[in-house]
């Protein structure tokens, strides 16, 4: 049991991690880096003119980066998706998709009610405070959702969408004066380009896991 978990974690993670480089190399890195030319501006530093490549080795070597870091952590969130799914049995495609809705949920969507993602350029509150409120909000949805969808009874259904309100009704953190060096059309884009790019990668992460589980159990 412990082997198919750790090889279907591994191989759902590695696919969907690379999955979710490709998605964000059409529309979240660029709009990163449209972001990140107001800050270039900001500090009256613009890249020579006549040298427009000159950072190309840089940004191949950025990109490799953002594509490891994409598939260490799929590869991490794989692991609690098929360590779940197996507790509860009947691992198939279908269920596996519900899962990677669970986890949109818990681990983006619900995260981002409070602390939407944010362009570079932009002021933020202090990071260890965002962190403990990020932890908390994703325990907490998926601890409500876990109580929604599995625990016997009706009485249990309150409370589970009380845990999933609770970060919310307790507060963000926020800092004091909310700015921004992107205009605010181009952080609006980047919030719906990274949630849609989020809700595709964990389609694919909660589908390849449940189908990789029920073949490597055939198998």
């Amino acid at each position: 049991m412990f082997r198919r978990i750790v090889f279907t974690a591994a191989l759902a993670g590695l696919i969907a991690g690379l999955f979710l480089f490709s998605a964000q190399s059409l529309r979240v890195i660029p709009i990163v880096h449209e972001a990140e030319t107001y800050e270039t501006a900001s500090a009256k530093n613009p890249p020579p003119a006549n040298h427009p490549h000159e950072n190309s080795g840089a940004d191949h070597g950025r990109g490799a980066l953002t594509a490891l870091a994409n598939v260490i952590t799929a590869i991490g969130f794989a692991l609690l998706l098929t360590g779940a799914i197996s507790l509860r049995g009947d691992a198939d495609f279908r269920r596996g998709l519900l899962w990677g809705l669970g986890g949109f949920a818990a681990f983006s969507a619900a995260p981002a009610l409070g602390l939407p993602p944010e362009l570079p350029g932009t002021i933020a509150a202090g990071l260890f405070e965002r962190q403990i409120w990020w932890l908390g909000t994703a325990a907490a949805t998926v601890a409500g959702l876990a109580l929604i969808a599995f625990a016997p009874g009706a009485r249990w259904k309150f409370p589970g969408a009380l845990l999933i309100a609770l970060p919310h009704l307790i507060g963000a953190p926020q800092p004091d004066n909310h700015t921004a060096l992107a205009p605010e059309a181009l952080q609006r884009q980047f919030v719906v380009a990274a949630l849609a790019t989020s809700g595709i990668f964990w389609l694919v992460l909660g589908g390849l896991c449940g189908y990789l589980f029920q073949r490597f159990e055939r198998a």
